[in-house]
């Protein structure tokens, strides 16, 4: 078995130990930097993805997957910038104003870094006009929106009007879920996607990013 398929299989099995030292190896080895994050810890978390969306997994296996792949990216970050590795995109991402929920966030959070994106994580209780400012502040492809309460659920919408009132609507890509969420709930805020988990959240974010580039 190659040093990167390794890296993947540790990973998948969350021992960040392991990845910790492979990559380390890997990039003594003078290993592509680009090879190690796309065929080792992004192949590996992709995986998890795959079969958490499955019921194969569960969080807790989510959880330490993720904590192993950022245990691999700490070493592997200086050197991507070195070699100028551009993300896939970049996502702000929170929880609602009101809701204090973040399991369900930091889950889309992994996987959306499993998927090569550059995350902004404003948290929870986040007011709608510091989404929008965060976004302008770092140059955001997608605003991703969490809620757990049904009570909560309105300031997406007021997020979306935000953007409206601001003439900034369309230079974002706008995604919402969480446990009351649905398809229909998004179309009528007016916001581009809905996703009932995290793995085909990141599926989504990524294709619809290179959809809005083509």
């Amino acid at each position: 078995m190659g040093l990167i398929q390794e890296i993947s299989e540790y990973l998948q099995k969350g021992r960040a130990k392991n990845v910790k030292a492979l990559v380390q190896q890997a990039l003594d080895e003078n290993m592509d930097p680009k090879e190690i994050l796309n065929d080792g810890l992004l192949a590996g978390m992709m995986v998890i993805g795959t079969k958490f969306k499955n019921n194969e997994v569960f969080v807790p296996e989510v959880l330490v997957a993720a904590r192993a792949m950022n245990a691999g990216l700490a070493i592997l970050e200086p050197k991507l910038v070195e070699v100028g590795n551009e993300p896939v995109g970049k996502a702000v991402i929170g929880t609602v104003k009101g809701d204090l929920h973040d399991i369900g966030k930091n889950l889309v959070v992994m996987m959306l870094k499993g998927a090569g994106f550059e995350i902004h994580d404003l948290g929870v209780d986040v007011e709608p006009a510091v989404y929008v400012e965060k976004a302008e502040e770092v140059g955001a492809d997608i605003i991703c929106m969490s809620a757990l309460l049904t009570t909560t659920m309105p300031n997406m919408q007021n997020c979306i009007d935000l953007l409206k009132e601001k003439n900034l609507r369309d230079k974002y890509i706008v995604m919402v879920g969480g446990a009351p969420v649905n398809d229909s709930f998004a179309q009528q805020i007016g916001a581009d996607y809905y996703t009932p988990d995290a793995a085909t959240a990141a599926e989504t974010a990524k294709e619809a990013v290179l959809k809005k580039r083509a």
